[in-house]
């Protein structure tokens, strides 16, 4: 898989300032603190200017693209970050329906989002909670890149590679199906499946090779329609893979009209 190149950190790497003379820092320190919030907005304006190169991935039915949105020693601060933030579901909240049997997630599982949203799947409703903002930073990295507007992230942590995902699509009503779903990684690389739906199980009536990825620490993936009316898409076991990982997929949940 190609190799992309980032420029953004979320630490503070800029040059150190040389010390201004006292005469110049009589100022107001509220004018002072307010110039300095607007610098940094329009530092990073600028660093999103210059759009990702981006790799396109095609099959039949299946647009999508995938770039490296941050650089590793960025990706494993976000992580460390969302570590301290993050609280995942437990009890109930912890467990899926599918076909009518109650099943425990086998990762864990959390909701942010704008407030009053909501998203239900397999059986379950998640509530967002509000953003954090580490949360905040990687959404607006993710808008700021595509142009696409997302109001709601579902979380998966998975402890090594025997946390998983079974195949699946996302085509719920509530979500925009002109909106792609944004699929960001952090942590340990995994592999991303997705397999053509006329191609799956033993009544499959078309040899339609699977698409394999291998999604590394600070990549995005774009999910373009009309990829998950076609494709369904998975992570498999891998136990080889010891590290734990932190997968956000941000997506565009429509807002119910008013009566």
């Amino acid at each position: 898989m190609e190799t992309f190149v980032n420029k953004r950190s979320c630490t503070d790497d800029a040059p150190t300032r040389s010390p201004r003379k006292k005469i110049k820092l009589k100022r107001d320190e509220r004018m002072k603190q307010e110039e300095d919030a607007e610098e940094d907005e329009d530092a990073v304006s600028a660093e999103f200017s210059n759009p990702v190169p981006w790799q396109k991935i095609e099959a039949e039915g299946l647009d999508c693209d995938y770039a490296l949105l941050f650089s590793k020693k960025e990706a494993d601060c976000l992580f460390k970050l969302l570590e301290e933030e993050v609280v995942y579901a437990t009890g109930e909240e912890a467990k899926v329906q599918v076909f009518g049997k109650v099943y425990n997630i086998p990762r864990k599982q959390a909701s942010y989002g704008d407030e009053g949203l909501n998203y239900t799947y397999s059986g379950v409703t998640r509530l967002a909670c509000p953003w954090t903002p580490t949360l905040e930073y990687i959404r607006d990295a993710v808008i700021k890149t595509t142009g696409q507007t997302f109001n709601f992230v579902l979380i998966n942590r998975y402890k090594d590679g025997q946390d998983h995902m079974g195949e699946h699509r996302d085509d719920e009503k509530e979500l925009d199906p002109l909106c792609p779903i944004a699929s960001v990684s952090l942590g340990a690389a995994r592999d991303f499946i997705f397999r053509h739906r006329d191609a799956r199980g033993k009544q499959n009536h078309r040899q339609i090779e699977p698409v394999k990825l291998e999604l590394a620490a600070g990549s995005l993936l774009l999910m373009n329609p009309p990829t998950n009316t076609f494709w369904y898409h998975s992570l498999p076991v891998r136990k080889k893979v010891l590290l734990p990982r932190i997968n956000l997929t941000f997506r565009h949940i429509l807002l119910k009209s008013k009566k």
